[in-house]
């Protein structure tokens, strides 16, 4: 007997994905395990391996968005016949075609938008529509859906939202219109959601000599994994953590979730944007481990092949632009995370010791904090132990 294909839940929260391409055509041959097709998902690009194995007998939807669980294709004997699909399979499919299809004819060529559609005064939109509407406070009502039979979609509440006084044309050549990816999409929401908390920051110079040393010694032991400013630091703010846990949080509407180990984000530059991969349970790897983790993890976020799991689950970030040549920045949380480090340059810094002036290393940390989890005086000690660790980096290894 056939089985369903439907699409799968790559992580919390996850409503809705975009399969952006097949890597089978039907009547292809499917191992079990094999990859079967990349989604687009509001976090991860990611490729999707088939729980099943057989022929690869018909695709639903070629392209385009989908709810978590709808039927997306069939696999099963060759020949083997198959069920229609359901009418809903259908309509999702006839929207994202349209919807690939809008993208490569001028506006000019569209066909003008519909009224919302209504079933039994239900307004007809798409899971993903429903959603972004509902956080944007955006109301379905007010808009023309552009999908089949009137259907609004996410573009139709994204085009809503932005309307307004049209802008005066630019002449030709002068503007490039670069379409919103999903997880562009899901940086502008989260971050928006970030700046409403109530946060506060504290920010601490700490003196690098004894950390470079030894970042330094790590190098020349072990040529082959590169230690970094960033793994010293990772280490010494998980086991920080331990110490303070009241900080090792996530917060949320009804309670405060503390973690018993320390999962540390690395903010990362990458191509597709901002993200931020987690290494787990810090507090219990050596620096070489560490620095080898962080490594592989970091390289598949460059390329875009970090999956949701590499994003979950993390109790605190680290984002540091010290390569960058910055001294001090102010970072912002990463929800439901109730804590972020900004971390600056290390710069050559006249300092007073023991009554003489000296030249020391010297590297800015910003703590920026969720006021509505973490106390100002927890923060503060946490900050406190976090640089006392840095300037004596044994006491943490």
């Amino acid at each position: 007997m056939a089985n369903e294909v439907k699409l799968p839940r790559l992580g919390q929260g996850m409503e809705a994905g975009t399969i952006n391409k097949w890597l089978k055509s039907e009547g292809d041959t499917v191992v079990k395990g094999e990859p079967l097709f990349e989604i687009d998902t509001d976090k991860v690009t990611q490729e999707v391996e088939s729980d099943f194995a057989g022929v690869l007998l018909k695709i639903v939807l070629p392209l385009g968005e989908a709810p978590v669980g709808q039927t997306i294709a069939w696999i099963g004997a060759a020949g083997e016949e198959i069920a229609d699909a359901e009418p809903a399979v259908a309509a999702s499919a006839r929207e994202s075609l349209q919807l690939v299809a809008e993208k490569t004819v001028p506006a000019s060529a569209s066909a003008p938008a519909e009224a919302p559609a209504r079933n039994g005064g239900r307004i007809k939109a798409s899971p993903l529509a429903r959603r972004i509407a509902r956080e944007r406070g955006v109301d379905l009502r007010s808009l023309r859906g552009t999908g089949p039979d009137g259907r609004i979609v996410a573009e139709d509440v994204e085009a809503g939202q932005a309307a307004g006084p049209a802008p005066v044309a630019a002449r030709s050549g002068e503007v490039e219109s670069v379409p919103l990816t999903s997880i562009r999409k899901t940086i502008a929401r989260r971050l928006t959601a970030a700046w409403q908390a109530p946060v506060f920051q504290l920010t601490v110079s700490a003196d690098m000599t004894r950390a470079n040393d030894l970042v330094a010694r790590a190098r020349e032991l072990d040529p082959e994994v590169r230690v970094t400013v960033t793994d010293l630091l990772a280490k010494v703010c998980a086991h920080a953590l331990m110490r303070h846990r009241d900080v090792n949080v996530q917060y949320t509407e009804d309670a405060l979730l503390r973690f018993p180990t320390a999962n540390v984000g690395i903010a990362v530059a990458a191509p597709q944007g901002l993200v931020v991969p987690v290494l787990r349970s810090v507090e219990r790897l050596t620096l070489a481990e560490l620095a080898a983790a962080r490594g592989e993890v970091v390289g598949r976020a460059r390329e875009n092949r970090l999956t949701a799991t590499d994003l979950e689950d993390g109790t605190f970030t680290i984002s540091n632009l010290g390569m960058f040549g910055i001294e001090q920045f102010v970072a912002v949380i990463n929800p439901p995370q109730a804590a972020i480090l900004a971390v600056g340059a290390t710069v050559n810094t006249p300092v007073v010791r023991d009554g003489a002036v000296e030249v020391r290393p010297v590297m800015s940390m910003t703590l920026t904090v969720d006021h509505r989890a973490v106390d100002g005086a927890e923060a503060a000690d946490f900050l406190r132990t976090v640089k006392q660790f840095v300037e004596e980096p044994a006491l943490a290894l």
